[in-house]
């Protein structure tokens, strides 16, 4: 692992990397999504500040509860700039998405409890299969594609 000097207070990527055991490409991806930053050196080299660190962990972490990179994005934005988050944030944070996560994980049971039956016919129809057409509302009145408007009878004929 890089060692990082106490005299300096910017990390290239590959020792960004090695401390958030994040891959170079995720950085990468993550830069481009406003979610970290960097300046870049006259070699044009990127260096980021050690709050990257702290940054990248606070992403980790949020993607591995099922969190888009989009909401992610926005929590940050509400941080005054270069300030990284703190235990205070991910509270009030976690408290936000909680109810999210709740929806989720209801969708899932929903999910677990329907494959079964599934497996079990084998039918996967369009029209009645819970899994392939989940919550189908227009199914009620007619079957086929809803692209198509419905048509009057004097078209029909």
């Amino acid at each position: 692992m890089p060692q990082i000097p106490q005299s300096f207070h910017e990390l290239t990527v590959g020792q960004l990397s090695a401390r958030s055991g994040a891959a170079v490409s995720a950085l990468h991806f993550y830069e481009s999504k406003g979610l970290i930053s960097s300046s870049r050196t006259s070699g044009n080299q990127r260096r980021y500040t050690r709050d990257a660190l702290r940054r990248v962990a606070f992403v980790r972490a949020a993607q591995r509860v099922g969190i888009p990179l989009a909401t992610i994005r926005e929590a940050l934005a509400e941080l005054p700039e270069e300030r990284t988050p703190n235990h205070e944030d991910w509270a009030r944070l976690s408290r936000a998405w909680r109810s999210e996560l709740d929806e989720r994980i209801k969708q899932l049971g929903r999910l677990r409890d329907h494959l079964t039956d599934c497996i079990g016919c084998g039918c996967l129809s369009l029209e009645t299969c819970v899994l392939s057409n989940p919550d189908d509302v227009f199914g009620d009145r007619m079957t086929g594609s809803r692209l198509m408007p419905e048509r009057g009878a004097a078209d029909r004929s």
